[in-house]
């Protein structure tokens, strides 16, 4: 059964309404899925269709238990359905609310609310079952590329062994707390009484918390002033040398890693090649320089071009 029906069989059953049709009219956003708004009975909802190879990419039983484990903390959108098999997801829209992507990752008040849900999420004495392992989920997508028929870029070997020797040589170890491991400005909502949420937790999981933090500054392509900002803010008793040098070796890692993570988009048939040739240059740029000095400035590894 094609996915839309699957949905729309799911929306008749949830809210006792057969005349109920899933209505793709008014998208919301996502990458990895595809999020519309539905107005059922009065209330708005977000309905989550998962995009393509998904169900090979992420575990949605460990997504549904962390949801429901950040949920509890406070930061999260409400989940009325989940379905593990599907992927398929219905939550509660957030009223009057703006995601940080369009209401400008740059701006303080906004940056000082993005540090507070990732301290939040970070310090919390709950915890996740599973680790989220940047290796083994590189492993995980270069499987899936074969198995479409991909091709990996021609030195992408040898990239990834330079990055494999750097981080092996400069990466510093932190305990691993619960991190959601893409903190896109878009996953970042507001609303208009200022409360902050911090949704869509498909990949999270125990990581070093410098992973998010490098993860945000990387897909907002903070300018420098609002990168110095945002570790003040969340770097509270100031930021070391070897946390900076993890945020650099991070946001290596995570252009390569998404890098592959669309190719597979690609190869199934999603348009996501410029995405990935954009990550995949900015990450052969940025080793270049990491291998020189690692006091290449993190302002200048956020730029797209040279």
């Amino acid at each position: 059964m094609e996915i839309e029906k699957v949905i729309e069989k799911k929306l008749r059953e949830i809210f006792q309404d057969d005349s109920l049709v899933y209505d793709k009219s008014h998208f919301v956003g996502g990458m990895t899925n595809y999020n519309y708004l539905m107005k059922i009975k009065g209330k708005k909802y977000v309905v989550r269709e998962p995009g393509g190879m998904t169900d090979r990419m992420i575990d949605r039983k460990i997504e549904n238990i962390n949801n429901q484990v950040v949920s509890e903390v406070g930061i999260n959108s409400k989940c009325i359905y989940f379905d593990e098999t599907t992927g398929i997801k219905i939550c509660e829209y957030v009223d009057e609310s703006s995601n940080i992507a369009l209401l400008n990752p740059n701006h303080s008040k906004n940056l000082q609310a993005v540090s507070n849900l990732m301290r939040k999420v970070h310090n919390t004495d709950k915890r996740f079952l599973n680790d989220f392992n940047f290796w083994e989920e590189l492993r995980k997508y270069e499987g899936l590329v074969e198995e479409v028929k991909g091709n990996l870029f021609f030195d992408y070997e040898e990239g990834k062994r330079k990055l494999s020797k750097l981080m092996g040589d400069l990466l510093t170890e932190y305990p691993l707390v619960p991190c959601h491991n893409d903190t896109v400005p878009e996953n970042f909502l507001m609303d208009q009484q200022g409360k902050s949420y911090l949704i869509d937790w498909e990949y999270s999981g125990l990581n070093d918390p410098n992973w998010d933090i490098a993860s945000y500054i990387l897909e907002s392509e903070l300018k420098e002033d609002a990168i110095d900002a945002l570790l003040k803010m969340y770097y509270q008793g100031g930021v070391d040398t070897n946390e900076i040098v993890n945020i650099k070796l991070y946001m290596l890692a995570q252009d390569l890693l998404w890098t592959v993570w669309a190719l597979i988009r690609h190869y199934h048939g999603d348009d996501f090649l410029d995405y990935c040739n954009n990550r995949y240059e900015r990450f052969k740029k940025n080793i270049r320089a990491l291998q020189i000095s690692t006091e290449y400035p993190i302002r200048e590894m956020v730029k797209i071009n040279n």
